[in-house]
């Protein structure tokens, strides 16, 4: 076999594809720093199935189709940087391969050289020992191949690729000391592997199907969402109060929603324990299994709290809260507002009426002139999107630690805020580059990326805005008062390993600056303490303190007292900040 035919190269796709997602737990825990966060090998799996649907979907696929499918697909559904640059990595790819009806040798080589350098360019500041390092390795490899020999059997110069990537991977340890003091491999670069073995085995008669499944897992687009399964499962609900809950007197505050992408097919005593427990929590609880997913909507005070049992079974997607007390409020203002605006017309109507002698012509209600500047911001937690939201935020997508928002969900938030000028806010150094991706996609208006690697940024780049100032302006001045600010975040590690020198267990605390792991310890006031003492300087004149739904207000009043005494000249802060796995996220300025 000396070429790839459209129908070959769909099944190599869905073969990489699915070998990705059967090992992206391993993948996850490649990661260097311990943080229950998004994790790697999550969203590198994400990116590639939001395009696998449309490549399974092709009943008589052509290069071009598929092309098509994985650039855009991936690309829209892109989370974090490692998913970023996969994407990056197909676009330059099947930008190469387009218009050929069969692909050689030389046409893989080729596509291989123009994907690097696409992901490349995508990174501002380009790491070696991470996946571009073995994404260009395995681009090298290929050339050298075809130096050697035009003619090469695909599957022969297919392994030999694959084993020199693997050789590459084998070294970004000595590239990056930090992956050599955790003794680990980059874990982006082991997920770009595990897609190459999937199309090896594929070219080698084999196929890697999904696990726990006979069939492959059909994904809604750029979603990460299963919209069909191989085998139906009875759908458990339940469902406590009435359907339609009057809002006036809440009992508990947040509708919580998410879904479980499960590890492994749960029996049915399992599922009645997770409803068990959210009914525990809250209610107007519905629960709806089946072999791959739980999908979820609670009632509740304790969002992080269904959370974290959640995340027993898989990982989490699709995760949304809302403030019901908040919308309860807005909605009798909306209501009261529209009450007298309906008034006011009515008036006008009979108005008009007597003086035309009859009714008017319907006219369209023109459309509100776009205002000059908009703002979307990525947050997770009730308190701190209800702060954006106060600062000037029109939306907010709630996601960022704990789950990446994707490529194409920032562009949709962009996308529906009424201004000429857009500032994006990504509040995570995982997201800058979907962030990036999305704003060089929109056609509609005129999207700013504010690189805010942490929410406390974002709030400072939000403070630091204009009105009268122009757009250029308002991006130097907005980045200059995001990196002025420094944050730090405690949490717990979820597995064994080494870091900087300090040795961490799992279900340890740590507390995590800019400039890596400040403070271990096995208690959450301490670790916090001594890592602001590692961020105040002389030149600090406020810290503030943002507790998240796992730390009560009387903690958090406990914590800015004792920083009140060490630093006596120092303003504090306190607000809630309601983000989940965060025990404290804290800024100094």
């Amino acid at each position: 076999m000396n070429t790839i035919d459209a129908l070959l190269l769909q099944k190599l796709f869905l073969s990489g594809a699915n070998n990705i997602s059967n090992n992206k737990e391993y993948i996850n825990e490649l990661n260097v720093f311990p943080v229950p966060d998004g994790d790697t090998g999550t969203n590198m799996t994400l990116t590639i199935m939001a395009a696998a649907a449309d490549i399974r979907s092709q009943k008589e696929p052509t290069i071009d189709s598929l092309a098509k499918a994985i650039s855009g697909g991936s690309l829209r559904g892109a989370r974090g940087n490692s998913g970023v640059i996969l994407s990056q990595l197909f676009r330059g790819f099947c930008k190469d391969i387009r218009g050929k009806k069969v692909l050689t040798m030389v046409d893989l080589t080729a596509g291989f050289e123009r994907g690097v350098e696409t992901a490349y360019k995508a990174v501002m500041k380009p790491k070696e020992g991470t996946i571009l390092t073995v994404a260009r390795g395995v681009s090298e490899k290929a050339t050298e191949l075809l130096m050697e020999d035009e003619d090469y059997p695909i599957i022969e110069f297919a392994e030999k690729v694959l084993a020199y990537g693997e050789e590459v991977l084998e070294h970004t340890p000595e590239m990056l000391p930090v992956l050599a003091e955790a003794g680990v491999v980059d874990s982006g670069g082991q997920g770009l592997i595990e897609i190459l073995r999937g199309i090896v085995i594929a070219l080698k008669g084999g196929t890697v199907e999904p696990a726990n499944s006979d069939q492959p897992v059909r994904l809604a687009r750029g979603a990460g969402v299963l919209d069909e399964t191989p085998k139906a499962r009875p759908v458990y609900a339940a469902a406590s109060g009435k359907e339609d809950i009057s809002t006036a007197d809440i009992k508990f505050g947040y509708c919580t929603e998410f879904i479980i992408l499960l590890e492994k097919e749960l029996p049915d005593e399992e599922v009645e324990k997770i409803k068990e427990y959210l009914l525990s929590i809250g209610d107007s609880l519905v629960c709806v299994a089946d072999e791959e997913l739980v999908k979820v909507h609670v009632h509740t005070n304790h969002p992080g709290l269904a959370f974290e049992k959640a995340l027993e079974y898989g990982q989490l997607t699709r995760m949304k809260i809302d403030n019901m007390r908040e919308e309860h409020s807005e909605r009798v203002e909306i209501e009261q507002q529209r009450a007298a605006e309906q008034e006011e017309a009515f008036k006008k109507i009979k108005l008009d009426r007597k003086e035309a002698g009859g009714a008017p012509e319907d006219k369209p209600k023109p459309e509100k002139p776009p205002k000059k500047y908009g703002f979307v911001s990525v947050s997770a937690g009730a308190g701190l999107e209800e702060i954006m939201r106060e600062i000037g935020v029109d939306h907010v997508i709630s996601g960022g630690q704990t789950m990446n928002p994707s490529t194409e969900d920032i562009l949709k938030a962009v996308e529906q805020v009424n201004a000429e000028t857009v500032f994006i806010l990504p509040n995570n150094k995982n997201i800058i580059l979907a962030a990036n991706q999305a704003a060089s996609l929109c056609k509609s208006k005129k999207a700013v990326v504010i690189p805010s690697r942490t929410v406390p940024q974002g709030i400072s780049a939000m403070i630091a805005f204009s009105d009268d100032a122009d757009p250029d302006e308002n991006q130097a001045a907005m980045k200059e008062a995001a990196e002025s600010v420094k944050t730090g975040e405690v949490t717990f590690s979820v597995r064994d390993t080494s870091i900087e020198g300090k040795s961490i267990l799992k279900g340890d605390i740590m507390g995590i600056t800019d400039n890596g792991i400040a403070a271990v310890g096995p208690e959450i006031f301490d670790v916090a303490v001594r890592m602001v003492d590692a961020m105040v300087d002389e030149d600090s004149g406020l810290v503030t303190i943002y507790y998240g739904e796992d730390t009560n207000e009387e903690d958090a009043e406990k914590l800015e007292q004792a920083l009140a005494e060490k630093y006596p000249d120092v303003e504090l802060e306190v607000h809630s900040g309601g983000q989940p796995i965060y025990y404290y996220i804290i800024s100094v300025e």
